[in-house]
């Protein structure tokens, strides 16, 4: 659960401000991923725990609200619900403090209790606000079941295993993909060589998002940028996960990873042209009539 206070500046160490806003707002980037996956067309299975505490019910009923199957969302007890504390100022600035709570408790044992729902999935989605480990055992299990397996590595950790480039598609920012390979990322060259980079670390395919200049591809032989669809940016909380989500819904659909980059593209620039995370995730119908709008008129499989 996001706790967003909103206030003229942030705090000095000490200092006790008055807020103007206060919100609770259900985010997390799993759940994140899983609404906006959803609401592109998927069927969603949400695998991981929320605590015994009030919010709990709160984030679970949420997630139901969204169709998304929480048969194997787990309650931890004695545990609270990950949240994270956000203080906003005017100017855009904000302060966060992130408690995993119960996601810190999402196991190896938990990745294997699920290992029938990840190996009937076409695509299996990732972030890295759980364990490390159980990331890792979860992809091993997608792996042998050949369930295709996407990771959005944030936050970046401070150890970056090996495993956790092999897989199909990694889809870091370009801050993330700085930190996985400890490039300064200037131009577009230095961002093909982070791609080239990932990719000969083990991952098949590798999507670097740029924000408002797109995104960049590369799938082991050719790299290319996928042009981004203009939009007055409002709120960028969520546009990440709105891209992961809709990217692996369409690639599961199409096989098509081009095709699902320009997808993602356009879920991410709905998300960040309105306000709030949860809230800003477009549906499909939105997103294809935001693609046409775009003249993108011919959409595989779809008559938009």
């Amino acid at each position: 659960m996001d706790l967003v206070a909103r206030c003229t500046a942030l705090p000095l160490a000490g200092q006790t401000l008055i807020a103007s806003s206060f919100a609770e707002i259900p985010g997390g980037k799993g759940a994140n991923q899983a609404v906006a996956a959803c609401r592109a067309g998927g069927q969603v299975t949400m695998l991981g725990r929320v605590g015994d505490d009030g919010l709990a019910s709160r984030l679970r009923n949420n997630l139901l609200a969204n169709e998304i199957n929480c048969s194997r969302l787990r309650t931890c007890m004695d545990t609270p619900s990950g949240i994270a504390m956000i203080a906003v100022a005017d100017d855009g600035e904000n302060q966060i403090v992130v408690v995993p709570g119960a996601n810190a408790h999402v196991s190896v044992s938990d990745a294997d209790e699920s290992a029938q729902v990840i190996g009937e999935a076409d695509v299996l989605l990732l972030q890295l606000e759980i364990p490390i480990d159980s990331v890792l055992h979860a992809m091993k299990i997608a792996r042998r079941a050949g369930t295709k397996v996407v990771l959005d590595p944030a936050p970046v950790p401070e150890r970056i295993p090996d495993a956790l480039l092999d897989l199909d598609l990694i889809c870091p920012n370009v801050t993330e993909a700085a930190a996985l390979t400890q490039l300064d990322l200037g131009n577009i060259d230095d961002i093909e060589n982070a791609a080239r980079q990932l990719h000969d670390r083990g991952a098949q395919a590798v999507v670097i998002t740029l924000g408002d200049a797109g995104a960049a591809f590369f799938d082991g032989q050719a790299f290319s940028i996928v042009d981004p669809f203009p939009i007055q940016a409002v709120d960028t909380t969520a546009s990440g996960d709105a891209f992961a989500g809709a990217l692996a819904v369409r690639w599961s659909e199409t096989n098509r990873l081009q095709d699902a980059i320009q997808f993602g593209n356009a879920a991410g620039a709905l998300a960040a042209s309105r306000a709030g995370a949860q809230p800003s995730l477009a549906k499909r119908l939105e997103i294809l009539e935001f693609m046409r709008q775009n003249s993108v008129s011919e959409i595989e499989g779809e008559q938009t």
